[in-house]
Order: C-alpha cells, then sequence, then structure tokens
C-alpha cells in the first residue's frame, strides 16, 4: 500500500518505467551570496551549494550528462531522465546567461524533463517563457520557502518574504510550469504550529511538489556559529518525525512529495549524528506511516477516506493522462 504520493509514482505513472534525476552543475551563483542581497547566504546553506560541484572542475554539460547517465543506466537501468539543476539559483542571471545554458540541454540522450532549483526573487515572466519553450514532457521549478513565517525569514537570511514565493508560484502556474516547494522543520525559533501553517501556506497555492526538510547544521555557514554558541538544538529523529506525521496528514493529496528527509552530501555535516544514517531514518518514517495507519491528507476535512489506487505507480489520478 503506498501512502503518499512520490515522486517516482507520478513518473513511472506518466512515463511506464524509472525515471532518474540527474544532477548538472551551471555554475549558477545566487543574489544572496554574490552580494547583491547578501554575501553570507541563508543560515544554513553550505557556501559550496548543494550540488555536484562539477562545474568548478571544469566539466561540460555534456561530459556530465555522459558520467551520470552511464552510471544510473549501470545501477538501475534508466533509461529516460530528469536534468537536475540543483546548486544555488538557476535562473539568476540575464535571459541570455539562462537562454545559452538551456540550449545545452538540446539533444541530450534520454532527456525528457528538467528540475530547475531557484529563488522565487529570482524568477520574472521572461525566464518563465523560455522555461516553457523548452517543450519539455516534465518541467519543475523547484522553489525554497523554507517558512511562510516572516520572522524565521528575517532570521535565516532568506532574502525575500513570503509573498514574494507566493507571486512567483502564481505566475509560473500561469505559465503552466508545476512548483516544487522546499520547506524546512526545526528553524531557529520555530514551534511545531509554525511548520504546520508553512505546510498549510502551500495547500493554499497552485503547487504541485513538495520537498520536506529536516534542518541540519552544514559545515562553515553561521548556523553551525550559533549551534557552537549553544544558540541552537537541532531536532532528535523522533521529533522530526513526529512533525512529519502532522505535516503529510493535513497536505493536500494531489501534491507531489519529492522528498521526506535531508540527505547532506559527504564531509557536510555538523549535527545532528541521525542524519547520516539515511536508511535508519527512512526505516522510521515507513514505520510511522504503517504503524499509525496514516496517509497523505487523512487528517483533511476533503482527505481521502483510505489511500487512493493512484498513490501508486499503476494507477492516474482522476482526469490525468500519460504523457508517453
Amino acid at each position: 500500500m503506498h501512502r503518499f504520493y512520490g515522486l517516482a509514482a507520478r513518473l513511472r505513472q506518466n512515463f511506464g518505467k524509472r525515471v532518474q534525476k540527474v544532477p548538472l552543475d551551471f555554475g549558477f551563483s545566487c543574489p544572496n551570496r554574490d552580494g547583491k542581497i547578501s554575501s553570507e547566504g541563508c543560515i544554513f546553506c553550505n557556501p559550496l551549494g548543494s550540488g555536484s560541484g562539477m562545474h568548478s572542475q571544469s566539466s561540460t554539460i555534456s561530459e556530465q550528462w555522459n558520467f551520470w547517465t552511464k552510471k544510473f543506466t549501470r545501477l538501475y537501468h534508466a533509461k529516460l531522465f530528469l536534468a537536475y539543476l540543483q546548486s544555488y539559483s538557476n535562473t539568476y542571471g540575464t535571459l541570455e546567461q539562462i537562454k545559452n545554458s538551456f540550449d545545452q540541454l538540446h539533444d541530450l540522450p534520454g532527456l525528457i524533463g528538467i528540475c530547475i532549483g531557484t529563488r522565487p526573487d529570482c524568477l520574472d515572466a521572461e525566464k518563465l517563457k523560455l522555461i516553457k519553450n523548452l517543450n519539455l514532457k516534465e518541467t519543475w521549478i523547484e522553489l525554497g520557502l523554507q517558512s511562510s513565517n516572516e520572522n524565521t525569514l528575517k532570521l535565516i537570511n532568506r532574502g525575500h518574504d513570503a509573498k514574494c514565493f507566493a507571486d512567483a508560484v502564481l505566475l509560473a502556474d500561469s505559465y503552466g510550469i508545476e512548483v516544487c516547494a522546499h520547506v524546512i522543520a526545526g528553524l531557529p525559533g520555530e514551534t511545531e504550529k509554525d511548520f504546520l501553517a508553512s505546510v498549510e501556506f502551500i495547500n493554499d497555492l497552485p503547487i504541485s511538489g513538495i520537498k520536506f526538510h529536516n534542518l541540519y547544521i552544514s559545515r562553515n555557514t553561521p548556523l553551525q556559529k550559533m549551534f557552537e554558541r549553544g544558540e541552537f538544538t537541532p531536532f532528535s529523529m523522533e521529533d522530526y518525525i513526529g512533525m512529519l506525521e502532522k505535516a503529510v496528514s493535513i497536505l493536500r493529496p494531489d501534491i507531489v512529495i519529492h522528498r521526506l528527509n535531508a540527505d547532506p552530501t559527504p564531509g557536510e555535516l555538523i549535527a545532528p549524528d541521525w542524519i547520516e544514517h539515511k536508511r535508519n531514518v527512512q526505516n522510521a518514517i515507513d514505520m510511522m506511516f504503517e504503524n499509525n495507519d496514516l496517509w497523505q491528507g487523512c487528517a483533511r476535512d476533503d482527505g481521502p477516506a483510505a489511500p487512493p489506487e493512484w498513490f501508486g505507480p499503476d494507477h492516474l489520478p482522476p482526469g490525468r493522462k500519460k504523457k508517453i
């Protein structure tokens, strides 16, 4: 039984087989890093970014694509791929710069879609037209909200407010482009109520996907300094899973869950230690769903009375057709 609507199920529904994300590093920067807004970034953000770092090794996009697709074909027999522009803000630059980057995606073997990680203050109508005109079968923009609480956004040095996020979502929706929102549990000063308010904020917007993250402390960040001064204590695994349980229970059942927990890169993590044990975390999340007999949207007044068939890969949600 599938108890939430996961990205793997959504992609298999659309394309009939496994679709694998391929991280591509175009070398984009971020206005919260280069001095336009700030030079420190968000207090939790790894200064090296969250991608592969292959751009700094002078790897071309074609070389990166060939490296990862060969690996994923060998490991998973994958033949269809999403280009995942993960590190920093991948629509931060001039329209010409972004177009030149996207032009490098043409004719990559097996490419059927794209996921573009960026910030809401780095989107406008012209950039969205450019993304729409890629004419790929699967297109996602991944936007960091992190929290809908304005005081939290200031504390974490996010550099934009919740309205900026909402406006970007509405603009993307007007172009028929799906948005995946990022939210973080355990931000400094936030309570469970604050975290759940962020989930409800997302529920009220035309958002198609979500990534849940548990806050962890990355090396060489302002959050590390707060931790070392005793100003911040990260969540235990039990605390996080308890909050995740309530968040998924109130989440709209049509929203695709792209991720249920954070996954730090090797050498990045300062604390908490439990995050390093990825399999243990995933097993605990699975047990939470099973032991508590809950599913996505089950606590909503308009939620499903039982997990719908289309949470799994073999049934399409009502009103949707296969893309291939």
